[in-house]
């Protein structure tokens, strides 16, 4: 088995999501009391948000360049980014390794080619929704077409993120505001939705909209669980 080196922090409260389903599903695959080889190095989020409110990704990227070298001298294998947003400035990881990087994006739009859909939601940061890093990728690899709620149901998704997810607070009135807004993106043509924002599926699952929900945490650590087995 080789290790995993995570990056993490992003917030807290989904980097733990990483190492349950990781250990889950090597146990999952190999059985007995088998669990993950792994290496986690976590950032202080205050500074992350601080640097993305003022536009500063260029310190996040150093930031991000800066765990890898640690990762890599922990022995990692492979190298995930345990966010959605963050990969914004994913090059500074690639650029600072000659470790494989998972990216995240990648990870999930192969999920979505194996269930053969074509048109999907996507949900997360006004960052990930509104930027072309993350439905670049899904548009050209994977022929994906991405759509994203009106600008002011945008606002209410990053908003209901850094406000409350990202410290530890699930309200079932944010819940079911999310509910639906994924509706409403069902009722535009899609036909499963990208919670990308790896706080997201935390507050919703597909127990709640009987549709297909793409949990980006439980996708990005699973397919690195395989590629490590």
């Amino acid at each position: 088995m080789k290790t995993i080196g995570l990056i993490g922090g992003m917030s807290w409260e989904s980097s733990k999501m990483y190492y349950e389903y990781a250990n889950k599903h090597v146990q999952q695959m190999l059985g007995g009391a088998h669990s993950c080889k792994c290496v986690l190095v976590s950032v202080d989020f205050s500074l992350i948000e601080k640097y993305t409110f003022n536009n500063e990704w260029d310190k996040i990227g150093d930031m991000m360049s800066h765990c890898t070298k640690q990762l890599e001298a922990a022995g990692a294998d492979i190298i995930l980014l345990c966010t959605n947003t963050i990969h914004l400035v994913s090059e500074f990881i690639t650029s600072s390794t000659k470790l494989p990087f998972l990216h995240i994006a990648q990870a999930t739009g192969k999920a979505i080619k194996a269930k053969e859909l074509s048109k999907v939601g996507l949900l997360g940061t006004k960052f990930t929704m509104e930027k072309d890093f993350y439905t670049r990728i899904l548009e050209q690899q994977y022929g994906l077409e991405v759509i994203t709620p009106p600008v002011h149901e945008r606002e209410v998704i990053h908003n209901i993120i850094y406000e409350e997810l990202v410290k530890g607070r699930f309200t079932e009135s944010s819940r079911l505001r999310c509910i639906e807004i994924i509706h409403s993106i069902n009722l535009a043509g899609a036909e499963g939705v990208i919670m990308g924002c790896t706080e997201l599926p935390i507050l919703v699952s597909e127990n709640h909209v009987g549709m297909p929900l793409f949990d980006t945490t439980r996708i990005h650590i699973h397919q690195a669980v395989e590629w490590a087995l």
